[in-house]
């Protein structure tokens, strides 16, 4: 099967699953973490956090106006945090 036919396929597989028609073989969802809630329920500053992180305030600030979500390590240290405000102790102390 050429590339073409691939493509026609899968954009036809796309069109019966919007459609209810047929089953998508996975489905992947991501969480978006809310940065700026974690930072003020943490009571930390957006310069702490991104040393904490060890990443620019710049990110951060682009985490918190929804310009960007943070993946990786970052996110699950944010996930983290939030389920657990006594980890914030432990991360300034090796930062």
């Amino acid at each position: 099967m050429d590339f073409f036919n691939e493509l026609e396929t899968s954009m036809k597989q796309a069109v019966d699953i919007n459609k209810g028609e047929l089953n998508a073989s996975r489905v992947v969802s991501v969480e978006v973490v809310d940065t700026k809630s974690i930072r003020k329920e943490l009571n930390i500053t957006q310069k702490q956090l991104s040393k904490i992180l060890n990443i620019s305030v710049d990110t951060i600030k682009s985490w918190e106006s929804g310009r960007r979500n943070p993946n990786g390590l970052a996110r699950k240290v944010l996930i983290l945090l939030s389920n657990d405000i006594n980890l914030l102790n432990r991360f300034q102390d090796i930062s």
